[in-house]
């Protein structure tokens, strides 16, 4: 996230007439508007990497998977967040084509710039909808692949996967794969500025 636009404070409605006209994204906090960075070589290729293997999997089962350009709205917290990567299976979200209510996954990809915030206020406010059942980070200086997941008792569990595993689970769309895969033509040293 870079500096908030020069505007004042705005609402939701307006925000959302705002993204519809811009050249470039921004994330929405309680009335403020921040502008997003863009991305590095490994970041585009894990997320595309990802997005390919994701759509195949929900192909016919009435899950949707969106990457980067799909809205995830908290509405307790007056926000929209751009996740890299968005599995919804509720039918209540095609009502709503600029952003999605009630995901079951969410995926960020990390960078030196936004790591911080996925990890702490980022997921703390995702934590808020209700529907999501997995939260993913996944490096990109290692293979690394991180998934906090609600257990039924509502408590977030943590889970990691290395090369050493070859293997990674989202479980809250049963979906196994390979870090082989994942980080297919990922090079990493890759100096991020």
């Amino acid at each position: 996230m870079i500096a908030s636009l020069q505007q004042t404070h705005l609402t939701p409605d307006e925000y959302l007439q705002l993204e519809e006209q811009s050249q470039v994204k921004h994330e929405y906090i309680d009335g403020e508007v921040y502008e997003m960075a863009g991305a590095l070589d490994p970041h585009v290729t894990i997320t595309g990497n990802l997005f390919a293997l994701l759509r195949s999997h929900v192909r016919g089962s009435g899950c949707r998977v969106y990457i980067v350009d799909m809205k995830a709205r908290i509405e307790t917290l007056n926000r929209f967040y751009y996740p890299d990567i968005l599995v919804t299976c509720d039918p209540r979200d095609s009502e709503t084509p600029a952003y999605k209510r009630f995901p079951t996954l969410i995926v960020e990809v990390l960078s030196d710039s936004t790591e911080a915030f996925d990890r702490g206020d980022k997921f703390i406010d995702y934590q808020q909808l209700e529907t999501l059942q997995e939260y993913v980070l996944i490096n990109t200086k290692q293979q690394r692949v991180e998934c906090f997941r609600r257990n039924p008792e509502a408590l977030w569990t943590f889970q990691f996967y290395t090369p050493t595993q070859k293997t990674f689970q989202l479980q809250s769309i049963k979906f196994e794969g390979t870090l082989e895969a994942l980080y297919e033509d990922v090079t990493f040293n890759i100096v991020e500025s």
